[in-house]
């Protein structure tokens, strides 16, 4: 299990495992070892493997199951943004792949393919021995299954066309991110990832509802501000969230009725 070429001569490395209760949990605990940033871990199947809040994700085996380590990436208050250097990179290895396939962003960091769910990203943070800050980036593909009974559809690359297995996604992840992590420059152009992220979203301009725990923001999608938060616009003029489900409407609805970051 290799990563890239430019991943390498920026001094990322991998390792394997059958099984995991979580890549990000495996990841973490290897970190608090002390084990220095640039380190992937792949697992062939996750036992307890988890997206945004919480939520269990689907991780059969030939799925793409990763996490990578970053140890102080960048001030603590600019790590959110990693979640939005995560997705364009996952976006252009999948493109990568397939130039025509339709895959597009969902804010804030999941990958869609036809309207589908195809990859998530999971962003956690850990304070390491010593006090350094260390970010935990995990990545979840749909590559050879999709779980059924989801309140949104889902798919996966085989379905798509696309033949790739988590070995062979890996170098072209682990070089696109290395070549994000460039871009960003910790922070201090996240206008460009911003740019990126804006040139492959998915419902831009279009009318979406944002659940939020206190309660709902209806209105049109209109961009991402500098910090990467939703800009809705509706009667009352532009509303900013920081964290929610987002939902389409109207006839955005028709394609991702029920999709869910």
């Amino acid at each position: 299990m290799q990563v890239g070429h430019q991943a390498r001569a920026k001094g990322f490395r991998a390792i394997w495992f059958d099984r995991l209760a979580s890549t990000n949990d495996e990841v973490t605990a290897l970190a608090r070892a002390g084990e220095p940033s640039g380190l992937w871990v792949l697992a062939g199947e996750q036992a307890q493997g988890r997206g945004r809040q919480g939520r269990p994700w689907s991780s059969p085996h030939g799925n793409f199951h990763g996490s990578v380590l970053l140890v102080e990436p960048c001030a603590p208050r600019f790590a959110p943004q990693l979640g939005f250097v995560a997705g364009v990179s996952l976006l252009s290895a999948l493109r990568s792949l397939s130039p025509d396939a339709p895959f597009a962003l969902k804010w804030p960091n999941d990958v869609l393919c036809g309207g589908a769910k195809l990859a998530g990203v999971l962003i956690e943070g850990a304070t390491l021995p010593g006090g350094a800050f260390a970010c935990v980036i995990g990545f979840g593909v749909n590559c050879v299954a999709a779980p059924e009974g989801l309140p949104y559809r889902a798919t996966h690359l085989a379905e798509v066309g696309v033949t790739q297995t988590a070995a062979d996604f890996l170098p072209t992840l682990s070089d696109a991110l290395a070549r994000n992590l460039d871009v960003w420059r910790a922070g201090d152009h996240f206008s460009a990832i911003r740019n990126d992220w804006l040139s492959g979203a998915y419902g831009l301009g279009k009318p979406i509802e944002a659940r939020t725990h206190t309660g709902a923001v209806r209105g049109v999608f209109e961009t991402i501000d500098e910090q990467g938060r939703l800009v809705i616009s509706n009667a009352s003029g532009n509303v900013t969230v920081e964290a929610a489900d987002v939902f389409p409407l109207g006839d955005n609805a028709s394609a991702v009725s029920g999709i869910r970051t």
